[in-house]
């Protein structure tokens, strides 16, 4: 397969790049070249071009290599199963009012999702799903951007989320914000969570949940142990605190559709991980009142 006079241009102007060691420029032409299915590879003398796989399928999320987010500061990751047509209507939402690097990490076949590929969406595929939370620390792992959102397939942008969410977060008052969360409520002994509206709370949501990927793996990110999603962004919000991290919840320009995740599971499963994912949380915090945010 030869590549496109377009593509040897972009070539020719990343090794010009180089040669003034404008390494920023390079890369940004690199990721032009490898959305026009192309990887450029240097050689004596110049440079080969071979084409490039779509997307990266692996069997396990330890699998996984390290995933480019370019030139951009911030990544938003999701966790597709299933619902693709949905998915797809999320990534619009976020293409049309944001600037920041996507990432999806997709249990299964990738489908249609393969054709919202470009120079600033990336994709993996992997073929045995191994639970929300360790799904959910191989992107915290592997983006390379400094900060990383992630965020539910059902959660789409009205207007640009990402724009204050990265403000806040350079501030490093915060080592998370997010669009839903609240406070743990002490009368019923940490069995419910109250949503207060925006300022410092113990606990964000993962419809949407931005934060320092470095300090949320200083935090060992998400349980492993954690299969269903459902209550796992509580026991990882808990240990943000825990580390002394504060949480903001933000008024944001997004909304939800149908959460799949919830609405169209297996009840039996939902519930009975939702349970274990809990009492989990009441083992590890409850009584802990020192890590929480201030009352209001």
């Amino acid at each position: 397969m030869s590549a496109p006079q377009e593509v040897h241009d972009l070539a020719v102007a990343r090794q010009a790049a180089r040669a003034e060691r404008n390494f920023a420029l390079s890369d940004t032409l690199r990721d032009e070249i490898a959305a026009k299915g192309f990887e450029v590879v240097d050689v004596a003398g110049g440079y080969e071009l071979r084409p490039k796989k779509r997307f990266a399928t692996y069997e396990s999320t330890r699998d996984i290599r390290p995933i480019n987010s370019g030139k951009y500061e911030i990544t938003v990751a999701m966790i597709i199963d299933g619902f693709h047509e949905d998915a797809v209507e999320t990534i619009k939402s976020i293409k049309a009012h944001s600037d920041c690097a996507i990432t999806l990490l997709v249990l299964g076949d990738a489908g249609i999702l393969a054709d919202q590929l470009d120079a600033r969406t990336s994709l993996v595929v992997v073929t045995e799903n191994f639970g929300w939370g360790e799904n959910a620390n191989a992107l915290l792992r592997n983006v390379t951007s400094e900060f990383v959102v992630i965020m539910d397939p059902s959660t789409r942008f009205t207007g640009d989320a990402i724009a204050p969410v990265l403000a806040e977060l350079m501030k490093r008052e915060f080592v998370a914000v997010g669009w839903r969360g609240g406070l743990v409520n002490l009368e019923d002994e940490w069995r419910s969570v109250d949503d207060k509206g925006a300022g410092e709370v113990d606990v964000i949501f993962s419809y949407f949940i931005a934060m320092h990927r470095e300090d949320a793996l200083a935090a060992r990110g998400f349980n492993n142990r954690a299969l269903f999603y459902r209550n796992a962004d509580i026991e990882f919000s808990l240990a943000l605190r825990h580390a002394n991290g504060r949480l903001l919840q933000m008024d944001l320009p997004l909304e939800q559709d149908r959460h799949h995740g919830y609405h169209d599971s297996d009840e039996a499963y939902r519930d009975a991980q939702s349970k274990k994912n809990y009492d989990r949380i009441l083992e590890r915090f409850r009584d802990k009142n020192a890590i929480l945010s201030p009352r209001r």
